[in-house]
């Protein structure tokens, strides 16, 4: 199915929505505690998250810690011929160390996020976009603290008590993350392409027994390296509006405008920036009213000296799950 032609309120209903929800809370929530949470059957949820799945409607990765992914990451504005948003924002989606790529609406901005070490950042950056006679013009902003992510998102069709029964229980955490092994990769590796693996299927592909595969995880998680994100169209959460705001913010104030936008329910990830922009937030909407009611209710008594709105077209790649790629031609 092409997302970018389904009709939203067609493909999702109100439990599957909840059932969205409540992978972002816990992608690895078990199917027993979800539908002891929304008060319906463990068939039912199986059936549903199966639907989901199969039909590449919902995908459940694994994130990094949100520090370590985001803080230096660099979050790209690469602007193209008419025409050829299509083919450059692809390029960068096919690069492993690029997890999110968007085509702003226009058709002639690219929006990305690319991590990963200098050779690759330069390589990109000095090397392969200058070099693209379409990319007519590239900036790069440097993230210098996270406030938000994506994976600490939430779409909102859950209470707070249902969202406290989802949560897991707090792991006695070590002062610092321990060191990680050849297993521990493998089983990072596998859960960043699907986190609702079985501890049984995780055991069978990296070739452990199923308890070792139960004590590592356990403890993973409790080094904070087991969050997930329930990657979905938001449109298919009643979200139809995706932007970008590229603010101004007073030094002075940058803290504490990050902090109160990160909380937002409507914001799924705040950045502390180099660059004119020093702070960048992005939000979804269930419309355009709302994006300008969000402006005047919610960003303008922060004091914000100056505000960028970009507005997504299509997301191409989220959380390093490609999410739309152009039609061959015939």
């Amino acid at each position: 199915m092409d997302l970018s032609t389904a009709d939203p309120d067609s493909v999702l209903d109100a439990l599957d929505r909840r059932l969205v929800c409540a992978l972002q809370v816990d992608g690895r929530a078990e199917t027993g505690r979800i539908a002891e949470v929304l008060g319906v059957s463990a068939r039912t949820v199986t059936r549903r998250l199966a639907r989901l799945q199969q039909t590449g409607l919902l995908r459940v990765v694994r994130m990094p810690d949100v520090e370590d992914a985001a803080v230096g990451a660099l979050l790209l504005r690469v602007r193209v011929l008419r025409g050829k948003a299509d083919t450059i924002a692809q390029a960068l989606a096919d690069r492993p160390d690029v997890p999110f790529v968007d085509v702003m609406l226009g058709g002639q901005e690219i929006g990305a996020v690319m991590q990963g070490d200098a050779g690759g950042r330069d390589q990109l950056l000095y090397g392969r976009l200058p070099a693209t006679a379409a990319v007519t013009e590239t900036t790069a902003h440097a993230v210098l603290h996270a406030f938000s992510d994506a994976g600490q998102w939430r779409a909102g069709y859950l209470d707070e008590a249902e969202v406290a029964a989802l949560t897991p229980p707090p792991v006695a955490t070590a002062p610092e993350k321990p060191p990680l092994d050849a297993l521990d990769h493998a089983l990072l590796a596998r859960l960043g392409v699907d986190a609702r693996q079985s501890h049984a299927a995780l055991a069978a592909a990296v070739g452990a027994p199923e308890s070792t595969v139960r004590r590592r995880l356990h403890r993973l998680a409790g080094a904070g390296l087991l969050r997930t994100h329930a990657t979905v169209d938001p449109r298919l959460l009643g979200m139809a509006v995706d932007a970008n705001l590229w603010l101004d913010v007073p030094p002075g104030r940058l803290a504490e405008v990050g902090t109160a936008l990160a909380r937002h329910p409507q914001v799924h990830g705040v950045f502390a920036t180099s660059g004119p922009a020093n702070l960048v937030a992005t939000l979804f909407c269930a419309d355009h009213g709302g994006l300008y009611r969000f402006l005047t209710g919610t960003l303008g008594p922060l004091g914000v000296d100056r505000a960028e709105t970009a507005i997504v077209a299509r997301a191409v790649k989220r959380a390093g799950v490609p999410v739309w790629r152009p039609r061959p031609r015939t």
